[in-house]
């Protein structure tokens, strides 16, 4: 395995973070090249990272070193080691898709899924974490350790923790793979993006009969409310890409030269989709558990996280904006 034979997986070197590419992509792709070798679908590798980053919140759900001693702190690392592993699996499945040309609808569905899979059980696991230990949180605050009073701050902090996955976390992630996919469409046109938008998939869903394909419907429906989020969020981009149409038909018409440019003006922006993205929030996630402080990672989440992402957002709309005005 060279390093040339791992780029040839990468959706392209634009969009790919550093500690993927010396990480993440490498062992991923070997990953790849077992399930290449056993005829396995990318799609069954997905599944398997939703199973195996799901599971990792049974082990999440104990308290660290500070709170349960070394088996604490051994859960916590094997909870780490299966978030790891099915972010291998993760990356794998799309190198693979790559590398057999095993591209499906299904498995952009599933990819994006992926991560809302993960998450949702490792969060509410955190939860029942904080209710099992707590003590140390109420005596900084002064906050008398009853029943009663557990159970009011438990409450208070299953309402944070839900905001911050459904309100921040998805939106977040979402959004950082919209701009990775606008770049990936003026870097390599349709053909190297999954740069979907809501009319064509409502269409899709639409003319998709129920009988016999509910499951399918289910999962374009969620894709559905995924893009039309996506583009509520980017609404001077959505405007630049009515006008590109307008003016010259069909996409694929748009001169190399505008794409140059956007390509320039986005490029930046491909760091912070990194960081939105998952090794920068499952660093934090790692270093608060193993601490004993998983509350706040949450914190950095709905504060840290939400600021990079509207800065993100400001400057790409602004971009797409004063784009949209020389056209």
């Amino acid at each position: 395995m060279t390093k040339e034979d791992v780029k040839s997986t990468y959706k392209s070197n634009d969009t790919e973070e550093w500690l993927d590419t010396v990480w993440t992509r490498p062992i991923g792709y070997r990953w790849a090249l077992f399930f290449q070798r056993f005829n396995i679908h990318p799609n069954t590798v997905t599944i398997l990272s939703m199973i195996i980053g799901a599971g990792s919140s049974w082990f999440f759900a104990h308290g660290s070193y500070r709170t349960e001693g070394m088996d604490g702190l051994l859960y916590n690392l094997i909870a780490m080691l299966l978030l790891a592993w099915a972010n291998f699996y993760d990356s794998a499945d799309g190198q693979l898709a790559r590398m057999t040309g095993k591209k499906t609808r299904l498995g952009r569905i599933l990819d994006g899924a992926a991560s809302e899979v993960w998450f949702i059980p490792i969060y509410l696991s955190l939860v029942y974490r904080f209710y099992v230990h707590h003590d140390w949180e109420f005596r900084m605050l002064g906050i008398e350790n009853t029943g009663q009073n557990t159970w009011i701050a438990v409450s208070v902090f299953l309402a944070v923790v839900l905001y911050s996955g459904f309100g921040c976390h998805s939106r977040q992630c979402g959004i950082a793979d919209y701009y990775r996919q606008i770049h990936l469409f003026f870097l390599k046109g349709e053909a190297g993006s999954e740069l979907d938008n809501s009319v064509q998939q409502q269409k899709l869903y639409d003319e998709t009969p129920w009988k016999g394909n509910f499951l399918w419907k289910a999962f374009l429906k969620t894709y559905v409310n995924y893009t039309r989020t996506q583009e509520k969020q980017t609404p001077e981009f959505q405007r630049l890409m009515k006008k590109l149409r307008e003016r010259y038909g069909e996409t694929g018409h748009i001169p190399q030269e505008f794409r140059d440019r956007f390509r320039a003006l986005s490029l930046p922006m491909m760091k912070w989709t990194n960081i939105l993205t998952f090794n920068t929030r499952a660093i934090v996630l790692y270093a608060t558990c193993l601490a004993d402080v998983p509350w706040l990672y949450f914190f950095f989440e709905v504060v840290i996280m939400t600021a990079i992402c509207r800065y993100m957002r400001a400057r790409h709309e602004r971009f797409c904006k004063e784009l949209c005005s020389q056209l």
